[in-house]
């Protein structure tokens, strides 16, 4: 059989063509992300991520935004390596390389300018997709201070030893990044007790009870932010169910000196040691241990009630209708249905009972799902709402927790 050379070389040809084509098209999508990029990152450049890393490394997710450092237009890089980010500022020319070098690690960055969205692909065989579309409607305004400082209660650079024993702060002031979301949570709940500082009596010692203290955060901040910057004489009692936690709190507590700040290990349920109370808190306590919590307020006639629930069941295995049941048919929209409707009925309760109440957003929704505080104010006014209560009651068949300890 004689080998046919024409064929041999006409398919040597061909292949030798697609490469060459291959290699030619990849060159001009480069040079087209290239000028993308340079014709973003300027005054009206937003923000770009970058993400999905085509193979398993160090380094997970890369966020660009613009800064101004002493007049001068610069791009942060914040990388994100083995939770912690590392940051380093660019100045246009090297940023467009090194967004350039990064787009052959990973497979996904979306970009924004004032003027334009671009979303940039790469396939696994590493072919380029480079989508673009006009920014419609109104544009967000870009913060080009390098730090981006926020008028928080407890400063950033400012020392607090019980944040540097959490490992929220550094020795030298400095918010661990990857605990910046709970510094701002901190914050975003001392926001809280500062507005209802002028129902708190000054003139006497005050008893707060931390029902489901945990490690304690927000307890510590708590006792911090009254009692050593505001002065006030207060109690602090921080309950829990895990014996390790409730001993380390209490020796940080030693600590520090804050002789009224104690941690006792125990149920809510059975809690009996005060008579008298004049806040609760209650931040994440899980499923019926809210409702036992707010059930104590209402019983103490509690000034001030503060409280962020967790994990709710109890109404998901109960709630039926039949026009509704279609929608209760999907287990995930009938979960937080549920969930909503449970702090819901927990507020006209508390209103029933002469609080004043709200059900407020505790921290950003990108930060947390479980994201309602309930805050309510003792004023002695009941509402009219039995009526009301009794008919939602009927309507989806369900006896909540704190309706039945209320009863009792």
């Amino acid at each position: 059989m004689r080998f046919n050379w024409i064929a041999f070389k006409i398919k040597l040809t061909s292949v030798y063509i697609d490469d060459t084509y291959g290699v030619m098209k990849k060159r001009y999508l480069m040079e087209e992300l290239r000028n993308v990029l340079k014709e973003s990152l300027n005054i009206e450049f937003i923000s770009a991520v970058i993400s999905n890393p085509r193979e398993k490394g160090d380094v997970t997710k890369i966020k660009i935004r613009p800064v101004k450092k002493k007049d001068q237009l610069l791009f942060q890089c914040e990388e994100f390596k083995n939770n912690q980010a590392f940051h380093r500022n660019l100045e246009a020319e090297d940023a467009v390389s090194y967004l350039e070098e990064q787009m052959q690690k990973f497979k996904q960055m979306q970009m924004e300018t004032k003027q334009m969205k671009y979303q940039v692909l790469v396939s696994k065989k590493g072919k380029m997709t480079i989508q673009k579309k006009r920014q419609t409607g109104c544009v967000r305004e870009v913060d080009l201070s390098h730090n981006r400082n926020k008028n928080y209660i407890l400063e950033e650079g400012k020392t607090v030893p019980f944040l540097q024993d959490l490992g929220v702060m550094t020795q030298s002031g400095e918010i661990v990044r990857t605990k910046f979301d709970k510094f701002r949570q901190i914050n975003r709940f001392l926001e809280f007790i500062e507005d209802i500082l002028p129902q708190l009596p000054k003139d006497r010692e005050i008893t707060i009870l931390d029902f489901g203290c945990g490690k304690s955060y927000l307890t510590f901040a708590m006792y911090y932010y009254l009692h050593e910057l505001k002065g006030y004489d207060i109690r602090i009692i921080g309950l829990d169910l895990k014996t390790d936690v409730i001993r380390h709190c209490n020796q940080l507590a030693e600590k520090y000196g804050y002789d009224k700040l104690k941690f006792l290990e125990g149920n809510i349920a059975d809690y009996t040691g005060a008579d008298a109370v004049d806040m609760v808190v209650t931040l994440h306590a899980c499923n019926t241990a809210t409702d036992f919590a707010l059930a104590k307020a209402v019983g103490w006639k509690a000034q001030v009630i503060l409280s962020v629930p967790c994990c709710q069941h109890v109404l998901n295995g109960q709630m039926e209708n039949d026009v509704l049941a279609p929608i209760f048919s999907y287990g995930l929209i009938k979960e937080r249905m549920a969930a909503l409707i449970t702090d819901a009925m927990r507020a006209e309760y508390l209103k029933r009972e002469g609080y004043d109440t709200q059900i407020l957003e505790f921290i950003d929704m990108e930060h947390t799902p479980k994201n309602i505080l309930i805050r309510a104010v003792y004023t002695g006014k009941a509402a009219d709402n039995d009526d009301a209560i009794r008919a939602c009651e009927e309507m989806l068949h369900i006896q909540p927790t704190l309706g039945e300890l209320l009863k009792k």
